[in-house]
């Protein structure tokens, strides 16, 4: 997560990635509050968009750079949420767009974290749809739990469907 290097106020446009497995498993990775790592949560895996790379490149290379993985079918849009959150110090504002992607590929590797992201990322874990939903844990966005099993009962939606934003 790097912050808007123009400065402006416009929220920072991100890609994420619901990366499905062939048992259907969702990737996601362990984060926390850099000042405080008992302040933690699991989200998934995504970031800003650099110069003038697409939303699907974004979503790619972010994957790439986050996990390790590279062999995946990029597949159609989701969700679509607005999120505001402070962390590290700063208030961040996102345009986040959720794409699914599938991969045979469950092997990770973190070393292409940022310098943010090593100071608070600790690692990456594949969930069944079933342990999401009993989870005890944070995990953003917070309905993925309800949103991944509908995913899973009735396959994408036909056009990307708009989350309720999330300010915390």
């Amino acid at each position: 997560m790097s912050p808007d290097p123009a400065g402006d106020h416009s929220p920072r446009q991100v890609s994420r990635v619901i990366l499905l497995d062939p048992a259907d498993r969702i990737l996601l990775l362990h984060g926390f509050e850099p000042a405080d790592p008992s302040d933690d949560w699991w989200f998934t895996p995504g970031g800003g968009l650099e110069g003038t790379e697409t939303r699907e490149q974004a979503a790619l290379r972010e994957l790439a750079e986050e996990t390790g993985i590279t062999e995946v079918e990029l597949g159609p849009v989701l969700w679509h949420r607005y999120c505001s959150f402070p962390f590290d110090g700063r208030r961040w504002e996102q345009d986040e767009w959720y794409f699914l992607a599938r991969t045979s590929q469950t092997t990770t590797w973190m070393g292409g974290l940022t310098e943010l992201e090593r100071r608070s990322v600790t690692g990456a874990r594949w969930w069944t749809s079933e342990e999401l939903l009993t989870a005890h844990e944070t995990v953003y966005p917070t309905r993925l739990a309800e949103l991944l099993r509908t995913l899973l009962d009735d396959g994408p939606p036909g056009a990307p469907v708009v989350l309720a934003p999330e300010i915390v």
